[in-house]
C-alpha cells in the first residue's frame, strides 16, 4: 500500500500542477484507514487541498502466467480548487492496449467503461464518475477488467468495505 500512496502523492501533484518545490512544502494528513481504504488530505502553503481515497486490489488474475505488473490500485479524488468531485483513477500496473477501455463492475450488477491511456483509466465524464462513485458506495464489491498492450487480460477485484466512510472522510476534509 505504501508504494501505491507515494504513485498517489505523484499523482496528485502531478494533476494540479505543483511543482517539485511546492511538494516539499505540502502537508500530507493521513485521515483515517477506513477498512479496506484509506483516505488522505494535502494542503499546500497556498491552502489548496486535494483529498484522495485509495485501495489495493485483494485478489488479481492475469490470463498469461508470470505477467509482471507495477502498482495496482484504484482511487477517489476531490481537487475543490478545479472544481472536481469524485474523480475515479484506476491503475493498472501495465501499459493497456491502445484505445481499450477498462471494464468496472460493481456487485456484477453496475457495469462501467473507463477510457485509458498508458497505465491508468478514467470515466468519459464526471456524471460517469458520480454514478460510479453512488454504485460504489452501494455496493461490496468492484471488480476491474482491463487488456495489457500485449494481450493479457486482467482482473482485479477490490473490497468495497469502508468505502463510504472514506469518502464522507475526504468530502469533510476538502470542503
Amino acid at each position: 500500500m505504501k508504494s501505491a500512496v507515494l504513485s498517489v502523492l505523484l499523482l496528485g501533484l502531478t494533476l494540479t500542477g505543483f511543482s517539485a518545490a511546492d511538494a516539499q512544502n505540502e502537508k500530507r494528513r493521513h485521515l483515517g484507514a477506513y477498512r479496506d481504504w484509506d483516505a488522505f488530505v494535502y494542503t499546500y502553503p497556498n491552502g489548496q487541498k486535494t483529498c484522495h481515497m485509495i485501495s489495493s486490489p485483494k485478489s488479481s488474475q492475469a490470463s498469461r502466467a508470470g505477467a509482471r505488473r507495477g502498482d495496482i490500485y484504484i482511487m477517489v479524488s476531490h481537487r475543490p480548487e478545479y472544481g472536481v468531485t469524485g474523480e475515479v483513477n484506476v491503475v493498472v500496473g501495465y501499459p493497456i492496449r491502445q484505445g481499450q477501455d477498462a471494464i468496472l463492475r460493481v456487485d456484477g450488477r453496475s457495469r462501467f467503461e473507463f477510457f485509458t491511456e498508458g497505465s491508468g483509466a478514467w470515466a468519459y465524464d464526471p456524471a460517469d464518475d458520480a454514478k460510479t462513485v453512488a454504485a460504489m458506495r452501494r455496493g461490496n464489491r468492484l471488480v476491474v477488467n482491463a487488456t495489457s498492450q500485449r494481450g493479457t487480460n486482467t482482473t482485479d477485484s477490490y473490497s468495497l468495505s469502508g468505502f463510504t466512510a472514506a469518502y464522507n472522510s475526504i468530502t469533510a476534509a476538502c470542503r
